[in-house]
């Protein structure tokens, strides 16, 4: 599988479209603003700087993408008042994803976008400037010490490619109880790798004292095939492997198909920026959300059985991540029978279970 051309949310604005199945992640940022608005306060009031430069890392596309840069950015325009510093930053904002990402969507949405912030921010506010910059974030995107800020919200859980593993981890798409210890210990090495160079490339292109706040999908425990991280995946891979039983899926296709993904626990966050040498540590927590924040919707849309089913909404959620994946490896023919029997099982457990995303959130300010 080669990460960097298949990995892509769902693009579009369709039923099966990130954009449109992203509450959890949006809940998530919602719940980590005081800890971003905090290190964005922090950075204006030691740098004061005139021209502002954000980079939001895996940014995808759709209503979360622009979600963040607006906080931001009305932060940093009430200090200013707050300060009486009559001359405004300029903002400077780059949108970071793989190639593959929906730019088209991001872009179709800024002249609405910048015309929402002016009326919200009134006059005196500086103008904002938006560059896309597709490519991995495992590699150098800008030039040395152009950014201030750094944002990356379930993102970096993604890995540069799939683990190399020297055993089958047969039965499983991902790191799982079942799973051989080699096959568990090439996922974190892989993390350790991917995370440490992330650490590297931006030490080299974050000014001194610039801030970064980054959000994984992750554990609080320090079992790596730990129910907190795997579970989801596993419940896919029991349908996968239903389907390999009733000859709908190749077993060899099975068996040979994992995710590109690791859920690291805030010890392992820890260990790889104290190793890599180039960051203090502002702010490290974990927080939790349940994998059915969508339900939300039953208060909207109550006459629509389907909004207040918690498997329909989370077989979406996880459809609009790996459906790009699964289409990649298996084809496209299985994907509705894949995601019906998902949501089969989703709903059982969810009725049954306290089922929950765990996060990840790290503060980071660069070294002098």
């Amino acid at each position: 599988m080669e990460v960097m051309k298949v990995l892509h949310m769902n693009g579009g604005m369709g039923d099966a479209s990130y954009a449109n199945n992203s509450l959890v992640q949006r809940k998530v940022i919602t719940m980590t603003k005081p800890i971003t608005e905090n290190a964005i306060t922090q950075l204006y009031y030691s740098a004061l700087p005139k021209s502002l430069v954000i980079a939001d890392l895996g940014c995808s596309s759709g209503p979360n993408t622009l979600f963040v840069v607006s906080e931001l950015i009305k932060v940093v325009d009430q200090l200013r008042r707050k300060s009486g510093h009559d001359q405004s930053p300029e903002y400077q904002v780059f949108l970071n994803d793989l190639p593959g990402n929906d730019f088209n969507t991001i872009f179709k949405s800024l002249p609405s976008f910048q015309k929402k912030m002016s009326n919200q921010l009134g006059a005196g506010a500086g103008p904002c400037f938006f560059t896309g910059v597709p490519g991995s974030f495992y590699g150098r995107l800008f030039p040395t010490k152009t950014l201030h800020f750094v944002h990356s919200s379930y993102s970096l859980h993604w890995l540069s490619k799939v683990p190399e593993m020297v055993e089958s981890n047969k039965g499983n798409i991902y790191m799982a109880h079942t799973s051989p210890p080699s096959v568990l210990r090439a996922y974190h090495a892989q993390f350790q790798a991917d995370f440490s160079m992330f650490l590297k490339c931006r030490a080299e292109e974050l000014v001194l004292g610039g801030r970064m706040v980054l959000t994984f999908l992750g554990r609080r425990s320090e079992d790596p095939s730990s129910k907190e991280c795997c579970y989801i995946w596993e419940l896919l891979a029991i349908v996968l492997n239903e389907m390999v039983s009733k000859g709908l899926i190749e077993e060899e296709k099975m068996d040979s198909f994992n995710i590109p993904h690791y859920t690291p626990s805030p010890s392992e966050v820890k260990s790889e920026v104290l190793k890599e040498g180039s960051f203090f540590i502002d702010y490290l927590e974990v927080s939790e959300v349940n994998w059915s924040v969508n339900n939300t919707s039953c208060e909207i849309n109550s006459s629509d059985d389907q909004f207040c089913d918690g498997g329909y909404n989370v077989a979406n959620c996880m459809r609009a991540v790996a459906e790009p994946l699964l289409v990649s490896h298996f084809g496209d023919a299985i994907i509705e029978e894949v995601f019906k029997r998902y949501r089969e099982i989703l709903s059982d457990r969810i009725s049954k279970e306290n089922t929950r995303f765990f996060n990840v959130i790290v503060s980071l300010i660069k070294k002098e």
